[in-house]
């Protein structure tokens, strides 16, 4: 039975006059209200500016629940008869501060606070990191969970969110980075086949009056020092169903079916929940700073190629051995083919002999490079989808799919993912239908992958409009996504810059505003060879902000729903 509402993400700017913020916030919900929306989110620090002069400032602007400003947002909750979701900074006990969003009913009544777990750049100076999972709050409207901005940059806290039930994911945000609104924010939806509504700022997210000052010392244009906009709501499919603009005051509105964020299956009947693996995710729960940390030794850079094919099945071999050796000859030293590229019916009883063929055939024609794909191998109890790579030598390293798919149901699933060192740094491999997983990327970085080679074979449009680009930007890890021509797209690959970190010295490119996109090559829908060049050697650096690293960072300590087993 459906279930439909009507959400509204409000973007706008805020200062530092806490009065005439509070003023915005009044003014853009009766706005909102104007269109009667069941919920409306309002963005991140809607109290101040995240800029203060000392720890005692950003105190002083800080809120009480019981204050006024607080209290006006919950009166208003109730003049327009909505749930409001509004962040701020919270003054906390000893004179701490978090950074929090909250949810107040229709009554005007606070249903859930959570404060922000993963934090940004001077964030980590003046604010308190979350010691509490975030809330996840039962409503007439569903389920309703709520994260902060650098928090839906990675994977974790929204995953969690989503894991304990969460059917619609509400995100403040303060940022100024365009691919928040083009990726990190819609892959969310998608990937945990939930809805998203996600506010931003605009205009200056320092004081207006230091805007020059700051620009000069940080080697940050001006531009970039202003909120990015792009609001949004986004469906369980990754579909954005409204956007605002990128430097207007403005509300967006959607109306959705809340009950299609509770079918967790893919199009091949596949339930994305049921089929992960969190006895294999523990080391995700774990201390950084107890782990080893992976040693880098990439090249940069490392010539590469993706190849398409006109043909599948029998024909395609010869097709490909040409393909490759055009690569070769063009000085490729790592080359993407295609998944089950040569393979009539992958289940068949003769999957693994032809796969044995294909191996020996690519490997006549190797030279000096890495050829990978994916067959099907013999393992343990039958036959196994494998992602490989090959050599000259023959067979160089396999990886076999991790997790359970409709489509490949006759595949003895592997029970861990490695990674393989090779002359440019350190390569993974992954089976096009473990991509989808975000644990499944972290647990390759975390064992220091300087490159992803996917096999793909999609079969949603989120995987190559957002999946697997996160994937690479979220984990700094280079891609290659070789895949045959479809409705769905083309073959892509990702390099990582070399100019990285936010406020260091850009040396390679001007800072363009990116928190952490990285440069896509893209075949066109013809079958050939599209070389590109990856960058392992900048994989090592995945500190996006002053105390801020992409893996080392990630909520740790809260990651229970995500390690949670079915016996647990």
């Amino acid at each position: 039975m459906e279930q439909r509402i009507k959400a509204a993400a409000a973007q706008f700017h805020v200062g530092s006059d806490i009065n005439v913020n509070l003023e915005s916030c009044l003014r853009l919900l009766d706005k909102a209200g104007e269109q009667n929306p069941d919920i409306v989110v309002l963005p991140e620090f809607c109290n101040h500016l995240s800029w203060y002069d000392d720890a005692d400032h950003c105190y002083r602007v800080s809120l009480t629940l019981e204050g006024d400003f607080l209290q006006a947002i919950a009166a208003k909750a109730r003049e327009i008869a909505a749930f409001v979701v509004v962040g701020v900074t919270l003054q906390r006990e000893g004179g701490k501060v978090s950074g929090s969003n909250l949810l107040y009913s229709p009554a005007g009544e606070l249903l859930g606070l959570s404060d922000k777990q993963v934090l940004i750049g001077h964030e980590n100076d003046f604010l308190e990191r979350a010691d509490q999972p975030g809330a996840v709050t039962e409503t007439a409207l569903g389920r309703l969970g709520l994260y902060m901005c650098m928090d839906g940059v990675i994977n974790e806290t929204p995953r969690c969110l989503a894991l304990r039930g969460a059917d619609i994911m509400l995100n403040s945000l303060n940022s100024f980075a365009p691919d928040e609104g083009s990726l990190h924010i819609p892959v969310r939806a998608a990937e945990n086949k939930v809805f998203v509504v996600a506010a931003n700022k605009v205009g200056p997210l320092v004081p207006e009056a230091m805007m020059e000052g700051i620009s000069a010392a940080t080697n940050i244009p001006v531009e970039f020092l202003n909120g990015a906009g792009e609001s949004q709501i986004v469906a369980p499919d990754g579909t954005v169903l409204a956007m605002a603009k990128t430097r207007e005051e403005e509300v967006v509105f959607a109306e959705f079916d809340v009950t299609q964020a509770r079918d967790k299956r893919r199009p091949d009947g596949t339930d994305i929940f049921s089929s992960r693996r969190p006895e294999l995710y523990s080391v995700l729960g774990e201390n950084p700073e107890s782990l080893d940390a992976p040693v880098f030794s990439g090249a940069a850079p490392l010539p590469a190629a993706l190849i398409q094919l006109e043909n599948t099945g029998a024909a395609a071999l010869d097709e490909a051995k040409a393909a490759v050796q055009q690569a070769v000859s063009d000085g490729a030293r790592l080359i993407a083919l295609p998944g089950l590229f040569c393979l009539a019916e992958a289940g068949a009883d003769n999957a693994v002999s032809e796969s044995e063929a294909a191996i020996a055939a690519l490997a006549d024609v190797a030279g000096d490079a890495l050829i990978t794909t994916s067959l099907v191998l013999e393992a343990e109890g039958g036959k196994q989808h494998c992602a490989v790579a090959i050599g000259a030598q023959g067979l160089v390293a396999r990886q076999g799919q991790v997790h359970y798919s409709e489509r490949f149901s006759w595949s003895v699933l592997s029970d861990r993912f490695d990674v393989f060192k090779t002359e440019f740094g350190c390569l993974a491999l992954m089976c096009s239908d473990d991509s989808i997983y975000p644990e499944a990327f972290r647990l390759v970085a975390m064992q220091g992958a300087d490159v992803v080679s996917v096999p793909l074979m999609p079969l949603e449009q989120w995987e190559l409009t957002t999946g697997l680009i996160e994937r690479a930007a979220e984990n700094r890890v280079n891609l290659l996504a070789a895949m045959q021509p479809s409705e769905l797209g083309n073959s892509f690959g990702a390099a990582l810059h070399e100019d990285f970190t936010i406020f260091g010295e850009w040396k390679t490119r001007q800072f363009d505003g990116v928190l952490t996109y990285p440069m896509l090559t893209r075949a066109d829908s013809q079958a050939g060879v599209t070389p590109l060049v990856l960058h392992p050697k900048n994989a090592e650096n995945k500190v996006v902000s002053h105390r801020t690293h992409l893996i080392d960072g990630r909520p740790w300590h809260l990651l229970e729903p995500l390690l949670a087993t079915k016996d647990s």
